[in-house]
């Protein structure tokens, strides 16, 4: 298919649960500038068949609009690449940015998509877009792309096909020797100030200890760079997929409301459709928690996502746990924490004053920031070590992205604990991890008390 053609109509293909082979769902259709959505009369017929995503696409013949404020259904657009994803497709295909239709970017993006999706030109024909280049083959194309060297057409082909999934960064799908895949992600050009590889894979398994369900991750090497392998959440061992939607999705929200997103208003949706809402509200308090810690202010809404067995939604293990740059203390998160969309500050105290939202009271709630600041502490040494934190970013990354001052501002410590005030210290006086995760120094100061070693 060239961008010529004028593509008016796309079939969804899916996988039910527990099947290893896709069946058409329905089609996905131009109407003006929406994209209209009739189920498949053969898929309704079916006695396995489930919703693709109730609140949006429920169950029933003829045809189904977006939600008011949507051009194409959420479920549909989670299935779509993002931003380094489109790059690669433009880039094959010679095109300007955001010069193709959602339809035409279905069409030319790999199989190999989030959740349980696939887009095809056919009704009765499963042709699937994949690839099977190597891991280095794919990460030196990706290098080429972000210097802007021309590919090769074999190149162009494995990096396009290797590319369906969401995101801002270069990464690739890959698939090991045991059958299991991984989102490989990539070194980025704008990595400037310090790895931002290493610093999330350090990220992802501190998260894990602090007892969050978080995707199993492995800091590898290809090309002499490091990698962070990510293992998939939406892939069973026999081929099977997950039906997964995005935090953007259960909002309502399109990428032009992204910003109106709040972690309650997601909230809402998944108490709706969860079988353990209470238990769901705190896993996400204890989510929005730890990115506080470790600097993640890059928590938007496409960066959380749940399962759906087509009656319920239930969170998907934690990812994109990526610490970002800072320029001072202080720091937002990119969704509020309060439903009217007004907290969004990185700080402990002002979270635990939202812990009504999240079916807690101020003394659970603190426990739980407690017990993810002292995992942070206690872990970080071994961890960096795994994650193959240099020590360059492990001096820039302890006390500025992982446990920030401005994150303890007016926050002490649960009473029950036994421990005193966790306070901030000012960027003069923090203490550095050194060689072996010693402090090259810590002072006290007037208004708090310095963060503690973590090797003591």
């Amino acid at each position: 298919m060239t961008t010529s053609d004028k593509v008016d109509r796309v079939f969804v293909w899916t996988w039910l649960p527990g099947r290893s082979e896709p069946v058409v769902a329905g089609a996905v259709q131009r109407a003006g500038t929406r994209f209209i959505f009739n189920y498949a009369s053969s898929y309704l017929a079916r006695d396995d068949r489930i919703s693709l995503y109730t609140p949006e696409l429920p169950l029933r013949s003829g045809s189904i609009e977006p939600l008011s404020e949507l051009d194409l259904a959420g479920c549909l657009r989670d299935g779509t690449p993002d931003a380094w994803g489109r790059r690669v497709i433009e880039s094959e295909l010679g095109v300007e940015e955001e010069s193709l239709s959602e339809l035409e970017y279905m069409l030319q993006s790999g199989s190999n998509r989030f959740g349980a999706l696939d887009f095809q030109e056919s009704p009765t024909k499963y042709r699937p877009r994949n690839d099977n280049a190597s891991l280095d083959e794919l990460h030196e194309a990706a290098q080429r792309l972000q210097a802007g060297i021309p590919l090769s057409a074999s190149m162009d082909s494995a990096l396009l096909h290797g590319t369906s999934i969401g995101g801002a960064r270069p990464k690739v799908l890959v698939e090991d020797e045991h059958g299991i895949q991984w989102i490989a992600k990539l070194s980025s050009t704008s990595d400037q100030v310090f790895s931002v590889i290493n610093a999330e894979g350090a990220a992802m398994e501190l998260s894990r200890r602090a007892g969050i369900e978080t995707s199993h991750t492995e800091v590898s090497e290809s090309l002499g760079r490091d990698i962070l392998l990510v293992r998939r959440f939406d892939r069973t061992r026999d081929g099977g997929r997950h039906h997964a939607v995005s935090a953007l999705t259960m909002s309502g929200e399109g990428e032009m409301g992204a910003r109106y997103v709040t972690y309650p208003s997601v909230l809402e949706a998944l108490r709706e459709y969860s079988p353990e809402p209470a238990e769901t509200a705190h896993a996400l308090f204890e989510r929005i928690a730890f990115n506080i810690a470790v600097g993640n202010s890059d928590d938007h809404a496409r960066n959380h996502a749940a399962f759906w067995n087509g009656k319920s939604l239930s969170l998907t293990p934690a990812y994109d746990l990526a610490p970002g740059g800072r320029t001072g203390d202080s720091a937002t998160q990119a969704m509020a924490f309060d439903p009217d969309g007004k907290v969004k500050v990185s700080n402990f105290q002002a979270l635990v004053e939202c812990a009504k939202h999240y079916d807690l009271n101020e003394s659970d709630a603190r426990a739980s920031v407690d017990h993810i600041v002292e995992s942070i502490r206690d872990n970080w040494v071994e961890v960096a070590d795994l994650a193959r934190v240099n020590q360059k970013d492990r001096e820039h990354l302890w006390g500025r992205q992982f446990l920030n001052p401005a994150a303890f501002y007016d926050y002490s410590t649960h009473k029950a604990t036994g421990r005193s005030k966790s306070g901030g210290i000012r960027r003069k006086d923090r203490g550095i991890p050194g060689n072996g995760g010693k402090f090259a120094h810590q002072e006290r100061t007037e208004s708090s008390e310095p963060l503690a070693d973590p090797t003591l």
